[in-house]
């Protein structure tokens, strides 16, 4: 039997010279750009859009788009650094980029035709912010049971039902919706639709007022025979199941990402704080208790990390990846959560205050556990897996 080469098997933490450079100057940027006006847009609960174009000049609205339609012509493994760079800063502005990158354009570069690409991918690269719109009032973990329709009229479809939970909702000017053909045929009459903010019949509702990543708008869209053009059909008709299912694997690994980031953010903080503060004329970060649990939140994050790259080194790879998506979103926002806990605590009072950052890391990571599929969806798509394989470790 021949070994399997060492330069075939996709590296973890280990980055290329190109990807160093790239983190390094979102670290840079989400420092000295971002890091100024994370209070005040936390506090107002709203982004700044004087962001956008920031991050369009820094190839961020279209990281793995390829330089002939706009982009930056990077790797999805990117994407995934720079959500993770973001999110150690702030969580709502890492959200906006990731869903760009991850629920946007990643299916119109998957599903779209040639027509597709050229009209959509430029503006989305160079900051036109996109979203995607699956869920519904009764249509949340179980997602295809939604109920809004699209009937067709000569060559437009019209639309007709409402979005909820839809991050980006306030600030984008294209979506990516799924909508029912037929409603009688269940999930098979499913097929997504890109619809433009300026379309008749089409407006954004009410925005959610949210425990976390204040500043990412989270809105209904509501269409009242909203008129698409049917070139604007992403993918067959019937088929916006296969669009939805395989956007979000990737769109999970993108939640990963955040979640390491803000499990970062907070960590850093807290090691700061038990290195200045004294109690009993020690500095807390010579207890040996401190010690010990700093060392499994460390050990948890890197864990969590080597998960994340690897969903996101084998998408890249074009191997699959449900499985490990799943995984990586699961074990990563739980981490977050009891990391982001622990920093409280260990800041005490201050900890408690807004006045200090692990608060808000707090806040921003529940939502780990929630959006782009619950925890609980997560361990029944693994529990699948693992039992049609029947055999771990395949």
């Amino acid at each position: 039997m021949t070994a399997p080469s060492l330069s075939a098997i996709p590296p973890l933490t280990t980055l290329t010279e190109d990807e160093i450079m790239f983190r390094d100057a979102v670290r840079d940027f989400a420092q000295s750009e971002v890091g100024p006006l994370v209070d005040k847009m936390e506090r107002a609960a709203e982004f700044d859009r004087s962001l956008i174009p920031k991050f369009a000049e820094l190839g961020l609205m279209g990281i793995d788009v390829p330089m002939e339609l706009g982009g930056a012509g990077g790797s999805f493994f990117m994407a995934i650094l720079a959500v993770e760079e973001l999110a150690a800063v702030d969580a709502s502005t890492s959200v906006l980029v990731d869903v760009q990158n991850t629920l946007v354009n990643l299916p119109l570069m998957d599903w779209g035709d040639e027509s597709i690409k050229q009209r959509f991918l430029p503006r989305l690269a160079g900051g036109t912010v996109g979203a995607y719109a699956l869920s519904e009032a009764g249509s949340g973990s179980d997602a295809f049971a939604l109920r809004t329709r699209a009937e067709r009229d000569g060559d437009d479809w019209i639309l007709n039902g409402t979005k909820l939970w839809i991050t980006n909702g306030a600030e984008a000017e294209i979506y990516v919706v799924f909508a029912s053909i037929d409603l009688s045929k269940g999930y098979k009459g499913i097929t997504a639709f890109i619809v433009e903010r300026g379309f008749e019949g089409f407006s954004v509702g009410k925005k959610e007022d949210k425990l976390g990543i204040r500043a990412s708008s989270t809105t209904e869209l509501i269409l009242e025979n909203c008129r698409v053009p049917g070139a604007n059909v992403l993918g067959e008709l019937g088929k916006g199941y296969k669009v939805a299912i395989e956007t979000l694997n990737g769109g999970r690994i993108g939640i990963g990402a955040q979640m390491l980031g803000v499990t970062r953010g907070a960590l850093n903080a807290a090691l700061k704080h038990v290195q200045e503060r004294k109690q009993f004329n020690q500095l807390l970060a010579e207890f040996q208790g401190i010690q010990f649990q700093l060392a499994q939140a460390a050990t948890e994050l890197e864990a969590a990390r080597l998960m994340v790259y690897n969903a996101a080194r084998l998408r890249d790879a074009h191997e699959s990846y449900t499985k490990q998506a799943a995984m990586a979103k699961l074990f990563s926002s739980q981490v977050a959560e009891r990391v982001t806990s622990l920093c409280v605590e260990l800041l005490g009072g201050y900890g408690y205050t807004k006045e200090y950052p692990v608060e808000k890391y707090y806040r921003d990571a529940k939502i780990g556990t929630i959006y782009e599929g619950t925890s609980n969806m997560h361990l029944a798509t693994i529990a699948k897996i693992v039992l049609q394989e029947g055999e771990i470790g395949k």
